[in-house]
C-alpha cells in the first residue's frame, strides 16, 4: 500500500488483502488510470472487512499528494462517487451492494481529501487538482463548463434531499454527511475575515445550487435533527461496523489512519465521552450550520487594481471594494414555515423561490431536549434571530420553561462553558425579553422545584424569578472571572426588558437584584479609588494612560449603576404593588444606596428609591408593635400598604427597550465559531498547525468538567456585539 505494485495480482486465488493493496497501491501510485478503466469498479468493490495499520494509511496519502497532479485520480474517482450516487437517487430501493459501493466511494474519497486538504502549502487548494487532463475524454454526463466539484456537490446534495433514510441507506447519509464536513474544511485554511482571495471550491459550489434543491436539503437536514434516527446496529446490511472481532471497512482506513483522518467510529461518542443517540443527526445539524453560516467574499465588478502598487496596498483596495454574496441556505432557513399553517400567507409576504416547511412543534420539543449542546443552542439562536416566525411560534408557547430550563441550567453552568457559549446563550434570552408578553408569561409559570440550583433551596419559585436569579449570578461571575463588559451589558439589558412585567418575584430573587446594585458599587469604588491614586502619583505618559483606562472603565460602571438603578425604578413605577418582596429588599439593604445619593447620574433615579422607602418606613413607624420585629411581620405590612401605594411623588422615566441586532458582517464571528464547534466534537480531526481561520492553542478546546474557563482562554475567543438601545 505505501509503494506502487508491479504487477496485478491475477490469481483467481489470490487473498482479499493481497487484492486491495494491489488495488490501492494502484489508486495512489504514479500510473494513471483512464475513467473508463474496470480497475475503478474493482476499487469501489473492494471488501469491507479489511484493515490496515495507521503508518501505511499515512504512506498511502503522502504517496497520493506527489502523485495526483499527474495521475488526476481524485478528479476521477469523484466522478466516479458521483454516478454511485446517481444510480443509488435512480433506483428505488436499490440492492445493498449498490449502496455499499457508494460508501466504499465517499469514505476512499474523504481519507484522501481530507489529507490533500490539510496539508495544502497555505491556502493553496489548487493541489487538489480537481480537472481531467486535456487529452482525458470528458464524460459525457458532465455538463460544458461544469466543474468536478460543481457535479460532486449537486449529487451529494441530490442524495442527501431525496433518499429517505432508512437502515440501508443510513451509513451513506452518515458519510455523504462527513464528506461535506471534509470538503468544506477548506474554510480552516482562511483566514479569520473572510477576503477575496479565500478558495473553498466545495462550499462555493453548494452555494450556487438551484433555490429548489437548496429547500430540500435544509428541510432534510432539520428534520434528520428533528428525529434522531438511531444507527441501526442489528441491521444485517452494518456488519460493515461489526462482526465480531473481525475489522470493517470504516475501520481499516478511519480508525487505522489515528490522528489525521476521521474517524467513524469516533460518531457513537461525543467529546464527553458519552455514547451519540444519534451521529446522524449530529452530523446534519453540523452541515446545516456550516452552510448556513457562510458567506463568500466578493470583488465588485467596477473594482479595478493598479498593477502598479505594492501587495499590501492591493490587498487593502480589493478589501475595499468587495461584498458578501447571499447565502440561500440562510435564507431557506429565514423564511422556514410551520406546516401546521395554511400554505397562503396571510400577510401578503411573498417569498420568491420553494419555502421549506418544518414541524415547528418537533423542533421545538427536539431543541429543548438538546440545548445542554452548544450546537442546539447555535440552531436556536440562527432559528430565533433569522425567522420571525418561529419567534413567534415559540413567543405564544405556554410551555416556554422547555426551551428556558435548559438554557438557564447551562448559564448556571457558565464556569464550564466558553465565554462564545455564555454569550449565545444570553443573545437568546434577550431576543425573547424583548416580547412584552413573554415577560408576562414567565412570571406566570411556576417551578415546583429546580434540582440543579445547588446554593439554595428553591421551590415554588416562577421561572421568571429563576431568570432574573441566574442572569445577576451570570454578572457576579463574569465580574469575578470573565471581565467582559459585552456579557454585562446583555445581562443587564434583558433585566431592564423584563423588569415593568415582574409578577410576585421571589424573595430571593428580589435580594440578588439588590445585592446586584452592591457588588457593581463594589466595583464602581475601588475603580475611583484607583483613579484617584493615580491622579495623586505623578503625570509620568505611563501614568497617564493607565488613568484614562481606569477613568474608561468607571464611565463603563456607572453606566451598568445606572441601568440598575433603572431596574429598580421599572419595577417600582410599574409593578410596585405586585412586587413586595422587592419593597421589603430594598427597605432591608437601603445602606447601599446611601453613599450615591448625591451623585449627579443617579440622584433623579435615587429620588424614586427614596420615595417608595420614605412612604413605607413611616408606614412602618405607624405601626404599634409588641416585640421585635420579624420578616413575616415586615412582609405583612408592606404587602397590606402595597394596596394604598398610588405611586404619589414618584418621576416617571422613559421605560427602557433593548434590542439585539446581527453586526453587517456576522461571518467574521460565526464562521470561525462554527468550525470551532465542528473541530469539538471530535467528529472531524484537523491539523492544528493549518489551521488559519481562528488561533489554535493547544489544548485547542476546552474540555467539559476538566475545571474553569480560565480568563485567559478569551484569548482564542471571538467577538460579536450587536446591543441597541431603543429609546
Amino acid at each position: 500500500m505505501g509503494s506502487v505494485p508491479s504487477t496485478p495480482l491475477k490469481s483467481g486465488n489470490a487473498r482479499p488483502q493481497d487484492t486491495a493493496e494491489f488495488l490501492i497501491g494502484t489508486f495512489v501510485g504514479e500510473e494513471s488510470f483512464p475513467i473508463s478503466s474496470d480497475y475503478w469498479q474493482k476499487l469501489l468493490e473492494l471488501p469491507q472487512n479489511l484493515h490496515w495499520p495507521s503508518h501505511r494509511v499515512l504512506q498511502a496519502c503522502q504517496l497520493f499528494a506527489q502523485n495526483n497532479q499527474c495521475t488526476r485520480h481524485l478528479a476521477k474517482f469523484l466522478i466516479h462517487l458521483s454516478w454511485c450516487l446517481q444510480d443509488c437517487i435512480s433506483a428505488s430501493g436499490a440492492p445493498s451492494d449498490v449502496y455499499d459501493k457508494a460508501v466504499n466511494a465517499v469514505y476512499i474519497t474523504s481519507v484522501f481529501l481530507k489529507h490533500l486538504i490539510e496539508n495544502a502549502k497555505s491556502n493553496d487548494i489548487e493541489d487538489l487538482y480537481l480537472s481531467l487532463d486535456e487529452n482525458e475524454p470528458i464524460p459525457k454526463d458532465l455538463i460544458q463548463d461544469e466543474s468536478i466539484e460543481d457535479l460532486i456537490i449537486h449529487r451529494v446534495l441530490s442524495f442527501i434531499s431525496s433518499v429517505a433514510v432508512s437502515p440501508n441507506t443510513y451509513l451513506l447519509h452518515l458519510e455523504l454527511l462527513n464528506f461535506m464536513l471534509i470538503a468544506m474544511s477548506t474554510q480552516l485554511l482562511c483566514g479569520p475575515s473572510p477576503g477575496p482571495k479565500d478558495v473553498n471550491p466545495f462550499i462555493d459550489a453548494a452555494m450556487v445550487q438551484d433555490s429548489s434543491l437548496v429547500s430540500l436539503v435544509v428541510c432534510k437536514l432539520l428534520l434528520n435533527y428533528i428525529s434522531q434516527p438511531g444507527m441501526p446496529f442489528k441491521s444485517a446490511s452494518y456488519s460493515i461496523f461489526y462482526e465480531g472481532n473481525q475489522p470493517s471497512v470504516l475501520q481499516r482506513v478511519g480508525s487505522a489512519a489515528a490522528n489525521f483522518v476521521l474517524l467513524p467510529l469516533s460518531y457513537l461518542g461525543n467529546s464527553k465521552g458519552e455514547y451519540s443517540k444519534s451521529p446522524l443527526a449530529d452530523c446534519s445539524l453540523l452541515v446545516l450550520l456550516v452552510l448556513i453560516h457562510y458567506h463568500k467574499c466578493v470583488v465588485s465588478n467596477d473594482s479595478k487594481t493598479d498593477k502598479s502598487v505594492d501587495s499590501a496596498t492591493s490587498d487593502s483596495l480589493l478589501k475595499e471594494n468587495t461584498y458578501f454574496s447571499d447565502n440561500h441556505y440562510c435564507k431557506a432557513l429565514e423564511n422556514a414555515k410551520d406546516v401546521e399553517f395554511d400554505r397562503i400567507d396571510v400577510e401578503g409576504n411573498a417569498h420568491s423561490g420553494p419555502v421549506v416547511r418544518l414541524p415547528f412543534a418537533s423542533l421545538f420539543d427536539t431543541l429543548g431536549m438538546c440545548l445542554a449542546d452548544e450546537a442546539a443552542v447555535l440552531l436556536l439562536y440562527s432559528l430565533l434571530q433569522g425567522n420571525s416566525d418561529f419567534l413567534e411560534y415559540v413567543l405564544v408557547r405556554t410551555d416556554s420553561d422547555t426551551l428556558l430550563m435548559p438554557l438557564l441550567e447551562a448559564l448556571y453552568n457558565a464556569p464550564w462553558r466558553t465565554p462564545n457559549q455564555i454569550y449565545m446563550l444570553l443573545i437568546i434570552l434577550l431576543i425573547l425579553s424583548q416580547d412584552s408578553s413573554f415577560n408576562a408569561s414567565i412570571h406566570k409559570l411556576i417551578l415546583p422545584g429546580v434540582p440543579w440550583y445547588k446554593e439554595r433551596l428553591l421551590q415554588q419559585t416562577s421561572l421568571g424569578s429563576l431568570m432574573v436569579i441566574i442572569l445577576i449570578r451570570t454578572v457576579q461571575y463574569n465580574l469575578s472571572k470573565l471581565r467582559d463588559v459585552y456579557l454585562h451589558t446583555t445581562c443587564l439589558a434583558t433585566l431592564a426588558n423584563m423588569a415593568p412585567h415582574v409578577h410576585r418575584l421571589s424573595s430571593y430573587a428580589s435580594q440578588r437584584v439588590v445585592s446586584l446594585f452592591f457588588m457593581l458599587s463594589r466595583k464602581y469604588n475601588k475603580l475611583v479609588e484607583l483613579r484617584d491614586n493615580k491622579v495623586i502619583l505623578g503625570k509620568g505618559n505611563s501614568i497617564n494612560s493607565l488613568s484614562e483606562d481606569v477613568s474608561a472603565e468607571l464611565h463603563i460602571y456607572t453606566d451598568f449603576l445606572r441601568l440598575v438603578l433603572e431596574i429598580l425604578n421599572a419595577i417600582l413605577t410599574y409593578a410596585l404593588p405586585r412586587n413586595p418582596e422587592v419593597v421589603y429588599a430594598i427597605m432591608h439593604r437601603q445602606e447601599v444606596f446611601q453613599p450615591f445619593k448625591n451623585h449627579p447620574r443617579f440622584n433623579e433615579l435615587l429620588e424614586n428609591i427614596y420615595t417608595v422607602l420614605d412612604f413605607f418606613n413611616s408606614r412602618m413607624d405607624a405601626q404599634s408593635m409588641d416585640g421585635e420585629w420579624s420578616v413575616e411581620k415586615v412582609l405583612q405590612v408592606i404587602i397590606l400598604n402595597c394596596r394604598s401605594w398610588r405611586g404619589e411623588g414618584m418621576k416617571m422615566f422613559t421605560q427602557l427597550r433593548f434590542t439585539y441586532e446581527q453586526e453587517s458582517h456576522p461571518e467574521e464571528f460565526f464562521i470561525p465559531y462554527v468550525w470551532k464547534l465542528v473541530l469539538s466534537r471530535r467528529v472531524l480531526s484537523f491539523n492544528s498547525g493549518a489551521i488559519n481561520l481562528f488561533p489554535v492553542d493547544p489544548p485547542m478546546e476546552k474540555k467539559e468538567n476538566d475545571g474553569e474557563v480560565s480568563s485567559k482562554s478569551r484569548n482564542d475567543e471571538l467577538s460579536m456585539h450587536g446591543l441597541l438601545l431603543d429609546p
